[in-house]
């Protein structure tokens, strides 16, 4: 286990009215609500707890993990198991294609944890995946958010040579957090995947999340860096603690300030910009896609 920052005891750790969520309510919720109970299907909207659940799966949306749920990082900020990873289930892309048949899901999101520990770095089972939901859902359209394989560009091009709709890759935090956030992780080679995945004339997304103690330069400094590798779409969400051993919540962003970098950012020159304190990477993920053609 990594040493993470202790709580500040000026700190308040009630959770401000703007980031209650409604119970998720409506016909679509309760069909896949339905078949995901009877089916017994994983996915990471309901293992995450996601506050925005019902509204992605009532409008046909829903994310998958694969490649295990033991992360080969200890990210600060995050509730995955770190550890040693079981093998690869060769037979997950054919599962997770039949969960999306079995799900009707319209528009499909698949992330991983980091698999440092192979040589391909879990690219092989990525592009499996996409071709196999393919073949059993032509219909359904794709977004994958990738890590950034440790610089390995062979095995990024393994996932951009399927050629999903969007390719999402987040950096997270600011640059000045990096390292105490993302301890493994690097700023420049995170631009770098970007950059590549723009180039390579794919759809590009990117998120930070907000409220571990950057400052407003921090933010729009990282948005810029993140416009100029070639990113369309920006997703900007609140930090949540996941436990007591995770890095603090140092600040509770409002909803004004959020309103202040989407317009920011659309003024930039990103395409999309979803900015809010319940924003997720997955969050309106369908109209990233519908919405820009």
């Amino acid at each position: 286990m990594i040493e993470l920052p202790v709580i500040p005891a000026t700190q308040t750790q009630r959770k401000p009215d703007w980031l209650r969520v409604k119970l998720p309510v409506g016909k679509e919720y309760r069909h896949v609500r339905g078949l995901v109970d009877e089916h017994k299907l994983h996915t990471i909207c309901e293992s995450g707890n996601c506050p925005n659940m019902g509204e992605c799966w009532g409008a046909g949306t829903a994310t998958f993990m694969i490649l295990g749920n033991i992360c080969t990082r200890s990210c600060s900020f995050c509730a995955v198991s770190t550890g040693r990873p079981k093998a690869v289930e060769l037979d997950e892309p054919a599962r997770v294609a039949n969960s999306v048949k079995l799900m009707q899901v319209k528009h499909c999101v698949i992330t991983s944890v980091d698999r440092d520990d192979l040589k391909d770095g879990g690219s092989i089972i990525w592009a499996e995946t996409i071709n196999a939901i393919r073949q059993e859902s032509p219909t359904t359209t794709l977004e994958t958010l990738i890590p950034d394989f440790k610089g390995q560009w062979e095995n990024l091009d393994r996932v951009l040579a399927v050629r999903p709709e969007v390719v999402s890759h987040n950096i997270e935090t600011v640059r000045r957090l990096t390292r105490e956030v993302r301890i493994q992780a690097k700023y420049d080679r995170s631009l770098e995947c970007l950059r590549r995945i723009s180039e390579a004339g794919l759809r590009t997304k990117s998120g930070i999340m907000l409220g571990f103690g950057e400052t407003e330069e921090d933010v729009v400094e990282t948005m810029q860096d993140l416009f100029n590798v070639g990113v369309d779409i920006l997703t900007i969400g609140q930090y949540l603690q996941p436990t007591k051993a995770h890095h603090p919540v140092v600040e509770w962003v409002t909803p004004a300030q959020f309103d202040k970098y989407k317009e920011i950012g659309l003024k930039m020159g990103f395409k999309y910009v979803e900015s809010g304190p319940l924003v997720r990477s997955s969050y309106h993920a369908e109209k990233h896609l519908f919405d820009m053609q």
